[in-house]
């Protein structure tokens, strides 16, 4: 497995990974409809592009030269010493076999390299991963509700330093 960089063609790729990989994680979490909006607000192919031009960092996870993962992560603006990961999903069959951890060790010594302190993300209330990130290392720092248009994200904020 090797995880690199990804650049703007990477784009349609991380939209294939996100379309197979959201609803098959969040089908027993949030409605159908809040899954199609998410994926068309957030997964489309201009709101990538839009991301990559935000200085929003996106990583690839590749197996035998084919994506199996992805993740994003910046710096938060307000805080120059904490930098948030935005996106971190993992194909099905590929979970469980150290990628996300692999994909959270190298957004680490990226964070350290730009002299971060913190890691921070939010993970749904109801999602699995909520263990993983635990197990990792991160500690909930706050509980909220997210409007977002019409719906809710409710998340944990979760943090810990690199």
């Amino acid at each position: 497995m090797i995880i690199r960089t990804a650049i703007k063609t990477d784009i349609p790729a991380i939209n294939r990974l996100a379309n197979t990989i959201w609803k098959n994680t969040y089908r027993e979490i949030l409605s159908a409809s809040q899954i199609e909006f998410m994926l068309n607000d957030m997964y489309s192919l201009e709101s990538l592009s839009e991301q990559f031009d935000q200085d929003v960092h996106f990583l690839l996870a590749e197996k035998e030269e084919q994506a199996v993962a992805f993740a994003s992560y910046s710096l938060v603006e307000s805080n120059p010493a904490v930098y948030k990961i935005h996106k971190l999903y993992i194909l099905p069959q590929e979970q469980g076999k150290g990628t996300g951890k692999k994909l959270l060790n190298y957004i680490r010594e990226e964070i350290i390299d730009r002299a971060g302190e913190i890691m921070e993300l939010n993970v749904n209330r109801a999602n699995p991963a909520l263990e993983f990130y635990k197990k990792y290392g991160f500690s909930i720092v706050k509980e909220v509700d997210i409007p977002y248009h019409t719906f809710f994200l409710n998340d944990y904020i979760m943090r810990m330093p690199v």
